[in-house]
This record gives C-alpha cells, sequence and structure tokens, in this order.
C-alpha cells in the first residue's frame, strides 16, 4: 500500500507540474500534426507501390502514434536532470518516500500526457480521410504506451548518468536517429534494398510500428501482433530493471 502510495504522490506531483507549462505538451502535439498536414499527402503513391493495405493515413498514423511515444520519452530525461541540479532529487533522498515510488510516478506521468497526445492526433486525422477500428485504435494505444515507458526509463537512466544536458543531449540524439531511419515510420521499409531491410529486422521500432500498423488496421491475423506486443513488453520489462536499479543507486 505505501508503494501505491507514493507512486500516486509522485505521479500527482509530476502531473501537475507539466500542466502548468502546457507549452511543452502542447508543443509535443504540434509536431505530429505538421507531419499529418504537410507529409501524410505525399505518401500516397509510396503505399500504394509498396502495397500497403488502406489509404495513406490508416498506414502513416500508427507509425506518426509510434513516432510521437518515441521521440516524448527519448527526452524525457532532461526534466530529471534538471530536477539533479535544482536540489530536488536529493532533497527527496531524507524523505521516506520508495525510491521505486519516485521513477514509477514519473513514468506514469509520461504515458498519461504521451495517451492524451495519441488521442487528440487520431482525432484530428479523422477529418483527413483516416478510418478507425476503435478496438484496434485502443490496442494500438497500448503499444504506444509500451514504446514510451520504455525509451522513458531509458531515458530516465540516461539523465541520472550524465547528469548534464549537454551529455545527455548527443547521446539521445545519436540513438534516437538511426531507430527512427529503420523503423519504416516514414516511408515503407518494402521500398528499401535487402540490406537496410535486414537491419530494419533488428530495430525493436520496426516491430512496435508494424504491431500498430496491424492492430489499427484490424488485421488481427498478422503474426507482427504478437511479435511487436511481446518485443516491447520485454523491452520496458528489462528498461523497467534497469532504470530502478540507476535510480536506487543515485538516491541510496
Amino acid at each position: 500500500m505505501k508503494l501505491i502510495r507514493d507512486t500516486w504522490l509522485m505521479y500527482r506531483r509530476s502531473l501537475i507540474l507539466t500542466l502548468r507549462q502546457p507549452v511543452w505538451v502542447i508543443m509535443g502535439l504540434f509536431q505530429p500534426i505538421l507531419y499529418l498536414v504537410l507529409f501524410a499527402p505525399l505518401l500516397y503513391g509510396a503505399t500504394s507501390s509498396a502495397g500497403a493495405p488502406g489509404n495513406a493515413f490508416n498506414w502513416f498514423i500508427p507509425g506518426l502514434l509510434i513516432l510521437t511515444g518515441f521521440f516524448a520519452a527519448a527526452f524525457a530525461g532532461f526534466g530529471l536532470v534538471a530536477e539533479i541540479r535544482y536540489g530536488v532529487v536529493e532533497r527527496m533522498r531524507v524523505t521516506p518516500m520508495s525510491r521505486f515510488a519516485m521513477l514509477a510516478g514519473r513514468s506514469l506521468r509520461d504515458v498519461t500526457i504521451l495517451l492524451a497526445q495519441s488521442t487528440l492526433l487520431i482525432l484530428v486525422a479523422i477529418p483527413f480521410g483516416l478510418e478507425i477500428d476503435p478496438l484496434g485504435a485502443a490496442l494500438t494505444l497500448g503499444i504506444v504506451a509500451l514504446v514510451g515507458l520504455t525509451f522513458s526509463l531509458l531515458s530516465y537512466t540516461l539523465g541520472l548518468v550524465t547528469k548534464s544536458e549537454e551529455a545527455l543531449a548527443p547521446v539521445a540524439q545519436a540513438v534516437s536517429l538511426p531507430l527512427l531511419l529503420l523503423s519504416g515510420i516514414m516511408l515503407p521499409m518494402a521500398l528499401a534494398p535487402d540490406w537496410l531491410q535486414t537491419l530494419s529486422t533488428l530495430n525493436p521500432l520496426t516491430h512496435a510500428v508494424d504491431a500498430a500498423r496491424a492492430l489499427f488496421n484490424g488485421l488481427w491475423g498478422d503474426p507482427q501482433i504478437v511479435v511487436g506486443s511481446v518485443v516491447m513488453a520485454t523491452l520496458a520489462v528489462i528498461s523497467l530493471v534497469i532504470a530502478s536499479r540507476a535510480f536506487a543507486r543515485t538516491t541510496a
């Protein structure tokens, strides 16, 4: 019960602080909307050439949701670095609050904001021609939540290790750019040469994107649904263990 209470207190504190500065939430939604308006209409030829099912928006939006979750999470560590600098984490060390709750509350806040942004993005995309399978869309948000949880935990770990935005930024950028380019979020990987497709299969984001597209379009027999879900769930557990150990060691 104490762990649940401490997690709730940390979650509420983090969420309130975020909502007091809504510009971050708004900007987190603004970039995906730009992709939706300015990039998605260019995909009609590419998706049809690659044999993608459904219209271009039904192919692109699930990937865009993963992109939103990934980038929001990949840079979550910057907020923790700021709290370390201002002594917030240091002051929490002397409280009886659970060390795990400090991490869990922040991560749940990130997932909450991400799901709200993703839902709004889906609603905004409907007038552009997006067709929704309600159950598939709901399960797609579950994949997005796993992506956000996994990479926010890893970002927090990097923030704890580097304790500096100057060090965290290039590391996050160096990791996120190859993952993005190899995931097939922007263009179908079916258009890529064989060696690039092989590299793409080693990218966990690729499986998350494939699972999200299958779920979103109601392709329930697609094996990528199971593969992507298992890959992201496993990575989320591994990330939680890594981040918990790093957080406990730092705040011990």
